[in-house]
């Protein structure tokens, strides 16, 4: 795990506490996200699932699951070189493969792997935390598509 102060670190978490009071969606479903770590182009951060995280069978809502893809793919590409506007989504896509239940902790991993003047394109990995806080299941994956010409 990367070391706690790295400058994108202190960068994407003064830009997530800045966008929260702008979304409403984010203060509904992130507002108790915390960055755990960042490096030049990877981000990560836990979450214990609340019940306004699941759908009405009690699992992860895939809606959040999605809008996890879409904030830390963000939050990865202002990692990548410190940058303040994050872009507009272009594509999204989430692959579902298990799930986590209220009071869970799940831990979502975003990835810049390529920022160019145009485009950027992200992957991002949620986790359901085991006993230990270890990353365990894979409950989704996902792929995201911005635009972030300045």
């Amino acid at each position: 795990m990367p070391a706690e102060g790295t400058a994108e670190l202190a960068h994407v978490q003064q830009l997530f506490d800045r966008q929260k009071p702008h979304s409403a969606i984010y203060n509904f479903l992130l507002g108790d996200a915390r960055v755990t770590s960042a490096t030049k182009g990877t981000v990560k951060a836990r979450l214990q699932l609340q019940k306004n995280h699941v759908n009405s069978r009690g699992g992860l809502h895939g809606a959040v699951s999605a809008t996890l893809v879409d904030w830390v793919g963000g939050m990865a590409i202002a990692s990548y070189d410190l940058r303040e506007k994050t872009g507009v989504s272009t594509d999204i896509h989430v692959t579902y493969l298990s799930s986590a239940k209220e009071g869970d902790w799940i831990e979502v991993e975003g990835k810049a792997n390529k920022v160019g003047g145009t485009l950027a394109f992200t992957t991002a990995t949620i986790y359901k935390l085991d006993e230990q806080g270890q990353p365990g299941a894979v409950i989704a994956t996902g792929s995201h598509s911005k635009y972030v010409k300045v």
